[in-house]
């Protein structure tokens, strides 16, 4: 079958189906060759590798990826889609399609039967309105990762990259800097799809850590704190974290923060990863 990617086979395949996009679900079709190589070629996919990809649409990405790596698993939501997949990937004997929300799904199950237990590459066009639970799926579930390469907006890919003492720093940076490694890839203009999204997008990839970028006592005091930093960002870290779910005493606070070695008048966007671990490290031993 001819590329997918062109505008015209990918207009003829949806007539043909009376597919109708689904603005629910974050529906639009990448339209641009240029794009769809730097995406897979970005993965360095290859012969040994297997591929997750969420949201595969009318099997336009996963068409190349088939051809690149040894097995790719296409999770699709959308139930009418699956009789075009049927079409278009029929003749790719290491393509399987699941009818399944990725959010339901139990993935190191999934990779156990169906990924011979390999760390695999996730590949995809996420819809906007589910990236960040997808993405902190992935990395929170602690799934055997070798990468992921994801097509986002570009906003939420700026915020997954950002340094600490800029704008876009925040809760979102240090959870995906504590399990990856982020790189934006491309820029990926409005113009390249069906139909036109509303917002630009961004290729991004995230090669992730064997181990979290610092280690800490306990993870979920750690992000408790990152939440509470970021919830009130004109706070100041010590009046942030007295006013969180929390509930700890603003002297034992000022406690924690002097024994971290970190000043209580200082904002949750100029802290390191490195420097959240102090303050929860600090925390569980006051405890």
């Amino acid at each position: 079958m001819e590329r997918l990617v062109s505008p015209k086979t990918t207009k003829e395949i949806v007539n043909k189906y009376g597919f109708k996009f689904s603005k629910s679900l974050g529906q639009n079709f990448l339209i641009d060759e240029n794009i769809l190589y730097k995406i897979v070629d970005g993965a360095e996919v290859d012969k040994e590798d297997i591929v997750i990809e969420v949201g595969p649409g009318i099997g336009t990405l996963t068409q190349v990826l088939a051809e690149r790596a040894k097995k790719v698993i296409a999770i699709e939501i959308d139930k009418t889609l699956l009789p075009i997949l049927s079409e278009t990937l029929g003749d790719q004997e290491n393509v399987e399609v699941i009818n399944e929300d990725v959010l339901k799904l139990d993935i190191h199950k999934l990779i156990e039967e169906k990924c011979e237990g390999k760390a695999v590459k996730v590949i995809a066009n996420l819809p906007y309105y589910v990236t960040t639970p997808i993405i902190m799926k992935f990395l929170e579930e602690r799934v055997p990762l070798k990468n992921m390469v994801v097509m986002i907006q570009k906003e939420v890919a700026d915020r997954m990259q950002a340094e600490p003492k800029t704008k876009e720093y925040g809760s979102l940076s240090v959870a995906v800097q504590y399990y990856s490694e982020p790189q934006i890839i491309t820029k990926v203009p409005r113009s390249v799809f069906i139909p036109q999204p509303k917002v630009e997008s961004t290729v991004i990839r995230l090669r992730v850590l064997q181990e979290p970028r610092v280690q800490v006592k306990d993870e979920k005091i750690l992000f408790s704190i990152v939440r509470a930093a970021f919830g009130k960002r004109r706070k100041t870290l010590l009046n942030a974290l007295s006013n969180s779910p929390l509930q700890v005493d603003k002297e034992i606070l000022k406690k924690v923060l002097e024994n971290s070695g970190i000043e209580g008048n200082r904002r949750g966007e100029t802290l390191t990863i490195e420097e959240f671990a102090k303050i929860a490290d600090t925390f569980c031993e006051s405890l």
